[in-house]
């Protein structure tokens, strides 16, 4: 079987899978800036701009959307701190063909998000300006995840930090260089490691941060089948982030199967109304802590794919937001992103 043939069969799987819940968009009218996606081209995984195309041409009104790192298309060549500028001219090839308006009114990549160590401490500013280079005007920013776990079942970030990662004198003056630059930092975490953000937050207040998938609680390992306890840790460790107004928190990426729903091993993918029903308390607590101007609704799409379709998760976003006011919807739905993001 050829490298294609698998990406298409895995690809086409899953379509099969989510198609059995088919349903009208909600709320068809209500602009929308999906805060966070990915693309991609590895072995056995291919998601690049016709597939996102399929996945956001039901219905919903995206007019334009935020990429985040994922490690892809580095340079094979060069110095290695630089090597991540590749991800940036790639997507940027990307952002410029939806652009173009030959892909339709979706701004796909209007906002790219990439990598850099920030390690490099200060020295990170000449990667930064590169990447500022090669984005033409799109990179807002970069992601250095931190997410960390002694626990061999939970899967480690992809930028295999270590445990103290984020006391790290060098890391804290990176991040101070993307203050200085008007640049935003993405963080990616674990739910137990919410404690050192909020230190971390606090120690750098001139910059911009957004925090990924709610702070990342845990559904497997240690935590498999302890949803209500989960909850009710992060509820109370998030509260400490509510005067932190340098941070904004991405409401989604909750569905993937380390947070332990399980929603990939059911005969047919979840409706929006089960999501809401199973999710909609970390959304309302998220709000409550951070206010409807610093939350913002991302898809994290594909790594959600595997639970639910585009869609269905947006329906859910639509109908949780449906209890505040039409304002507060647009903010959460488009502006704070497009604010934040600096779009």
């Amino acid at each position: 079987m050829s490298r294609n043939t698998g990406e298409k069969t895995r690809h086409n799987q899953i379509h099969d899978w989510l198609s059995q819940v088919v349903e009208p968009v909600f709320a068809p009218d209500l602009e929308i800036c999906d805060a966070h996606h990915h693309l991609w081209d590895l072995p056995g995984s291919r998601y690049l701009l016709d597939e996102f195309l399929d996945d956001i041409g039901g219905g919903h009104r995206v007019v334009s959307t935020v990429f985040v790192e994922c490690s892809a298309m580095y340079r094979a060549e060069g110095d290695m701190n630089l090597r991540p500028v590749g991800e940036v001219e790639f997507v940027n090839g990307i952002a410029a063909m939806s652009a173009s308006g030959g892909y339709g009114p979706s701004r796909v990549a209007a906002g790219i998000v990439g990598f850099a160590d920030l390690t490099l401490g200060a020295a990170v500013e000449h990667v930064l300006a590169e990447q500022v280079r090669a984005g033409g005007g799109r990179f807002k920013g970069i992601r250095h995840a931190t997410a960390w776990h002694p626990d061999p079942a939970i899967h480690n970030a992809h930028t295999n930090p270590g445990e103290n990662l984020m006391y790290s004198e060098a890391f804290r003056e990176g991040l101070s260089i993307l203050g200085k630059l008007d640049l935003s930092y993405d963080v990616w975490l674990y739910h137990h490691q919410l404690s050192d953000f909020v230190e971390l937050a606090r120690s750098v207040p001139q910059t911009r941060i957004v925090l990924n998938h709610f702070g990342g609680p845990l559904g497997v390992g240690p935590y498999q089948d302890k949803l209500d306890e989960v909850f009710k840790t992060w509820s109370e460790s998030i509260t400490r982030l509510e005067d932190c107004p340098n941070v904004y928190c991405k409401m989604g990426g909750i569905n993937m199967k380390v947070n332990g729903y399980n929603w990939h091993r059911r005969a047919q993918p979840p409706s929006s109304d089960e999501l809401a029903e199973a999710t909609a308390r970390y959304y309302h607590r998220a709000i409550e802590v951070f206010g409807a101007d610093r939350c913002m609704f991302e898809s994290n799409f594909p790594m959600d794919r595997e639970s639910c379709s585009y869609i269905v998760l947006w329906n859910a976003f639509k109908k949780i937001a449906a209890s505040y006011s039409e304002e507060e919807q647009r903010a959460l739905l488009r502006n704070n992103a497009e604010r934040c993001y600096r779009m």
